[in-house]
């Protein structure tokens, strides 16, 4: 069949196919640009609403976060549908989706500044900047999940949006680390971004956080190196994006003065944090293994955790198809797949967010499900060194890597 027949064939598949039919969540999707629009609302909410109100709204985001979309997602449920192959390519042609994540942008530049605004005025209390540098950090940690789909797009255009969601948090390396560093390292001790059985996030922060940078700057470095560059270049996109960041940090202080210092830190501060519980989130425990030459396997859909509750879906562009998306890094959020195989989640991202704060309750949600998944061998997880020994004391099981090391020490 010759390329003009199988264009004909594609664009009879088109007409014989509504845009609804190809998928059902078409214009669900405008849940995901609609949240920083949320925030507008919030911010208005509390500038406007009753004294006794204001810490109400205040707290908006994180009521809507950690409350509202857990609850709704809960009711309504999953939606384990897949796209056919010829729907996938359809899908990915179809401009209406990228349209929508960069329509997020505006709207959360358009949120911050309104922000500022209010976290300026005398009647904002110290308390009250705070609480607003939450609420908004939820939206701009989000917003990290947008530069996420755009950094993995081939376009300069695309790249720049993706520093421009990051600029906010100040978190632009993530545009560089994520899709040249941790898709390479993902699920495997080497990498910063996956954390590993019996690692509480408090343990994980610092070392994704430090992790990451440290890893987007040799990335960026070694990338000028063989362009014949220094780091302190003009080319160098990390510096690209810090200042961008900066411009914009310093334009909102010198716009609203000294009293949106409070917000700013704490929303940039909040969003990292918020955008490094999924991470962590995402491969907890879960290892790639070796193979005879000594390099990892490559990802497959058992090296990531996987939900399918559709409202946190909706939010987060599918990412919690995470499986497809480290096996199709450019595939658009549109066209992800679930995977029987892939390990599964008890409940949506939104609603793992409070339990991962919380070391007990995440051990018991997530380290029998380490377990199972791995059929009681243990051996073949990604655990954190401090807490191997116990950890292999709770489940009874005996360390293959102790007895590896006793065996070269005898030898």
């Amino acid at each position: 069949m010759n390329a003009s027949v199988k264009v004909q064939q594609e664009l009879l598949t088109v007409a014989s196919k509504s845009k609804l039919e190809l998928d059902r969540k078409r214009y669900m999707w405008m849940l995901g640009p609609a949240l920083p629009a949320i925030g507008i609302g919030i911010l208005a909410g509390y500038q406007f609403a009753p004294r006794p109100l204001k810490k109400l709204f205040a707290l908006g985001g994180p009521i809507v976060l950690h409350v509202i979309i857990p609850a709704i997602d809960t009711i309504i449920g999953k939606d384990a549908n897949n796209p056919t192959n010829e729907d996938i390519k359809l899908l990915e042609n179809d401009p209406y989706y990228a349209t929508l994540v960069k329509t997020f942008i505006p709207l959360q530049y358009a949120a911050n500044v309104y922000a500022c605004y209010i976290a300026s005025r005398k009647e904002t209390s110290f308390l009250d900047k705070i609480l607003i540098g939450i609420s908004m950090g939820a939206v701009n940690g989000i917003a990290i999940n947008t530069a996420h789909e755009l950094s993995h797009k081939q376009d300069r255009i695309d790249h720049l949006l993706s520093h421009m969601a990051l600029v906010p948090t100040g978190y632009n390396h993530f545009r560089v680390e994520h899709p040249y560093g941790h898709h390479k390292r993902a699920a495997t001790p080497e990498d910063p971004a996956s954390s590993q059985m019996g690692e509480t996030f408090y343990e994980f922060w610092p070392r994704t956080v430090l992790g990451s940078l440290k890893s987007a700057i040799e990335i960026e470095t070694n990338r000028l190196k063989r362009k014949g560059k220094q780091f302190w270049s003009k080319d160098n996109e990390l510096l690209q994006g810090w200042a961008m960041s900066a411009t914009f940090h310093a334009s909102m202080v010198k716009l609203f003065g000294k009293g949106a210092i409070p917000y700013l830190a704490t929303q940039a501060f909040y969003g990292i944090s918020l955008f490094e519980i999924i991470n962590y989130i995402e491969h907890y425990g879960l290892l790639r293994q070796k193979k005879a030459d000594g390099n990892y396997e490559r990802t497959m859909p058992e090296h990531s955790w996987n939900n399918n509750n559709i409202v946190t879906n909706l939010f987060l562009y599918q990412l919690q198809r995470h499986s497809d998306h480290h096996a199709y890094p450019t595939r658009p959020f549109q066209a992800l797949r679930h995977f029987d195989e892939a390990p599964e989640l008890p409940s949506g991202y939104a609603s793992m967010l409070l339990p991962a704060l919380i070391p007990s309750m995440w051990f018991k949600m997530m380290d029998k499900r380490v377990f199972d998944h791995y059929k009681g061998d243990l051996n073949k997880a990604n655990i954190y060194p401090k807490r191997r020994a116990k950890i292999f004391a709770k489940f009874g099981l005996v360390d293959k890597s102790l007895q590896t090391e006793e065996n070269s020490t005898n030898s």
